[in-house]
């Protein structure tokens, strides 16, 4: 063989030799027969948040009216509004930008229990009384509804509870939420002394609105 070819062997044989050592890997390790392990998992989870809201609510459902203060020609029978309470539990980015909301109340006619003629709601009157309005201000009581019998004691409001009248309300509905707020009503009937003895009733409707 000539030096040529020798040499050239050689070479092969060497590349050969690297091939073949680069063709060895390492086995994986093994876990022995009983060993274990382990990877810890956390997470966290936020509390879920309910939508706040706006609600009303009424600290009892019936009113018996008394007489007291009657004169010869006009009997009066008055109560107390069960207190009425506004709760706001709205974040202040989750109310209306400009909202404001109001409380209003209107009665029906009281009807005789035995067919005697109805007292309209027009003798029915209320002087609201704020008890809790928050430290802004901005929640107010309406203004006192006088009956028909009445002189007028604010421009037009000897009207009676006939129509929807203001009991409370708030000017700026964002800056009072999350908060509550409480009123309640001096609350009188005045019929003329003439009236039917008997039993009535009538139903006040109070109304959320905002």
């Amino acid at each position: 063989m000539n030096t040529y070819k020798r040499r050239r062997t050689l070479a092969v044989g060497v590349v050969g030799a690297v091939l073949t050592g680069a063709a060895v890997l390492p086995s994986p390790a093994l876990a022995e027969p009983g060993d274990d392990a382990s990877v810890r998992v956390t997470v966290d989870i936020d509390e879920i948040r309910e939508p706040g809201v706006l609600a009303l609510s009424i600290a009892g459902d019936a009113v018996a009216l008394s007489e007291d203060g009657s004169t010869l020609l006009v009997r009066q029978f008055v109560g107390t509004l069960p207190t009425v309470t506004v709760t706001d539990t709205r974040v202040a980015d989750e109310v209306p930008d400009g909202a404001n909301w109001a409380v209003l109340g209107s009665a029906t006619d009281f009807a005789g229990a035995a067919g005697q003629a109805p007292i309209t709601a027009d003798h029915f009157g209320w002087k609201p009384r704020l008890l809790d309005g928050g430290e802004t201000g901005l929640v107010t009581e309406g203004e006192e509804v006088v009956t028909s019998l009445d002189e007028p004691t604010q421009p037009g409001n000897n009207v009676g509870l006939v129509d929807q009248e203001l009991l409370v309300s708030a000017f700026d509905s964002e800056a009072v939420a999350s908060d509550s707020y409480s009123v309640n009503a001096d609350l009188y009937l005045r019929t003329p002394a003439e009236v039917a003895a008997g039993a009535y009733s009538s139903t006040l409707t109070l109304s959320l609105f905002e």
